[in-house]
């Protein structure tokens, strides 16, 4: 948790810094006071600030106002000797969390790890959840999927994909036709001072609704992303979108774990041949082997044709009793898309993809109530 100090008192900010420094919070002392509040607020984006009011001249409640209505997310504490019960509740209507009598140790900290404590609940309510979309072999159209999915569900929610094919990755590629100005491999440089301000400055924005993390544009650069890197910025992420989607490569080792642990559901890509068949069949003694739920694997069937010689029912019995996707075969639309750099929905808006793909959306965020359009009726989060 991030916890700036706010004083126009030099002595003050050093000594509440030193105070809260064995809470192990990530903090920062600037000075300033309430008119520069929502300054601040906008460009150090904390999860906690502390404000010191004790020159009651300086204390503009309608400027802590806005700021808690600008940065909802952000718990204001104020330090005040002021006790008169007009003064407390200006400062209730103004947002402020709670108002401190003095920077007495116990009392600080007991009022910081409550508003921590706070922050942490909602947002462990509010998390979004990850789906893993992972291919059974080259040419299985998982990147091609996961990309236009996201674009998709980016029309009711705030989606981030993470490509983590991390050697040559390129799901950027299928949505725009640019080099990705910073990657994944960025923020794992500054992975200390990881936040949500910089996952946002990283991931490249498709719309203001959806952005993807790239993955890194030398493939040896790899080699600096460490598992512990991804487990962290998956956390991050989960408190920031409603929905994460990780493209992953078909490579078993301790990165692909880290992230299949954290997603709520696999989609496992596949198509209608033996090769595909024999690949997921291994996959799916790998997670047999992680004691994944049978409910957490999904399989999506790409280019589906019912006249394929490898029927639902032959999937069936080699992969057992999965929920089965599928997926129409849109050759020509989706080589069009990919070779544009645009998602398919901006080339053929009503294909069998698309039906596909918002069948798929349902199943994800079900309505509650019956909708009008395509979207509305697939995106809207349960």
């Amino acid at each position: 948790m991030k916890i700036v100090i706010v004083s126009e008192d030099k002595a003050f900010l050093k000594l509440a810094a030193s105070i809260l420094a064995v809470t192990g919070h990530d903090l920062m002392s600037t000075a300033g006071n309430a008119a520069e509040l929502r300054t601040l607020a906008k460009a150090l984006a904390p999860d906690v600030l502390l404000l010191d009011g004790r020159n009651e001249e300086a204390l503009d409640f309608a400027q802590i106002e806005r700021t808690t209505m600008q940065c909802p997310g952000v718990a204001v504490l104020l330090l005040s000797t002021a006790r008169a019960p007009g003064f407390l509740i200006d400062a209730m209507r103004a947002g402020v969390r709670e108002v401190l009598p003095s920077a007495h140790p116990g009392e600080l900290l007991a009022a910081v790890e409550r508003a921590a404590a706070k922050l942490s609940a909602v947002r462990t309510a509010n998390h979004g959840k990850i789906h893993a979309f992972i291919g059974t072999s080259g040419g299985s159209g998982t990147t091609f999927l996961a990309t236009n999915f996201g674009y998709q569900l980016a029309q009711t929610h705030k989606v981030l994909l993470i490509d983590l094919n991390l050697q040559f990755g390129d799901a950027l590629s299928f949505l725009q036709d640019t080099r990705a100005a910073s990657t994944i491999t960025d923020l794992t440089r500054d992975i200390k001072r990881l936040d949500a301000p910089l996952l946002h400055a990283t991931t490249i924005k498709v719309t203001p609704t959806y952005g993807i993390l790239a993955a890194p544009e030398e493939p040896g650069q790899a080699a600096d992303i460490r598992p512990e890197h991804v487990d962290a910025i998956l956390k991050l992420a989960v408190t920031q979108y409603d929905f994460v989607l990780l493209d992953l490569p078909r490579v078993v080792d301790a990165m692909l774990m880290t992230a299949l642990d954290q997603a709520a559901s696999i989609f496992l890509v596949l198509q209608a041949s033996v090769p595909h068949l024999r690949n997921a069949d291994k996959l799916m003694s790998v997670f047999r082997s992680l004691d994944y739920p049978k409910d957490k694997i999904e399989l999506l069937l790409n280019r589906y044709d019912k006249r394929d010689d490898i029927t639902l029912d032959k999937i069936r019995h080699t992969l057992g009793a999965h929920e089965i996707h599928m997926i129409a075969n849109g050759w020509r639309q989706v080589s069009t898309a990919i070779n544009h750099g645009v998602p398919l929905v901006q080339v053929e808006r009503k294909h069998g993809v698309i039906r596909g793909l918002s069948e798929l959306g349902g199943a994800m965020a079900p309505s509650a109530e019956p909708p009008a359009g395509l979207f509305d009726r697939l995106f809207r989060r349960a």
